[in-house]
């Protein structure tokens, strides 16, 4: 029999492959190419993003897991040149065995970001009440980025604490750094 030199061929040519920011447009081809996939065996999903979106993320991540739980269909993450922000909450939908690293790659994970200016004007019940609005929506987002680094670290070397004592600085982690903690099954 002759065996393929390397270990993983379907990764050449994946079902799937998203590149750029992570937004609507994403999500869109992202629904297309998985459509588009055979009807049998697993699904490759490739990605290279700077990041986006993270509800977009949480989105097809949803996607994927109701693929994988109401399928059975394996669905294997091939993450390329750059995973970074967005890039790694999707990731997260993955198991860590069904993650793989092109040479190279890295990972970059942060807390989440938000711009925002409250103006307070008017009754000052109202004004409370803004406050109190502003607040329970960072409180929320905070506990929706702990759920995903929960996700992203669960079958890993990596300590939930650990990660969220790095993310406010932006934690790079190389492909085969990745691949030692766990976080990915492999490198190819």
């Amino acid at each position: 029999m002759n065996q393929s030199p390397h270990p993983y061929p379907l990764f050449a040519r994946p079902h799937v492959e998203l590149a750029g920011p992570v937004d609507h447009a994403m999500f869109d081809r992202f629904r297309q190419q998985v459509d588009a996939a055979p009807g049998d065996g697993p699904i490759i999903l490739s990605l290279s993003t700077l990041g986006g979106d993270p509800e977009v993320a949480r989105l097809m991540g949803d996607e994927v897991r109701m693929l994988r739980d109401y399928t059975g269909r394996e669905l294997l993450f091939l993450g390329k040149v750059a995973v970074y922000s967005a890039g790694a909450t999707f990731m997260a939908a993955f198991p860590a065995d069904k993650r793989f690293l092109t040479r190279g790659t890295r990972i970059m994970i942060h807390e989440r970001i938000l711009s925002k200016t409250v103006e307070l004007s008017g009754p000052l019940k109202t004004c409370i009440a803004s406050l109190k609005a502003a607040l329970h929506e960072i409180e929320h987002s905070i506990r929706i980025e702990e759920e995903g680094f929960a996700d992203l670290v669960a079958g890993t070397r990596i300590d939930l604490d650990d990660l969220k004592a790095r993310a406010p600085e932006n934690w790079y982690i190389e492909a085969e750094q990745a691949r030692d903690l766990g976080l990915v099954l492999d490198v190819i």
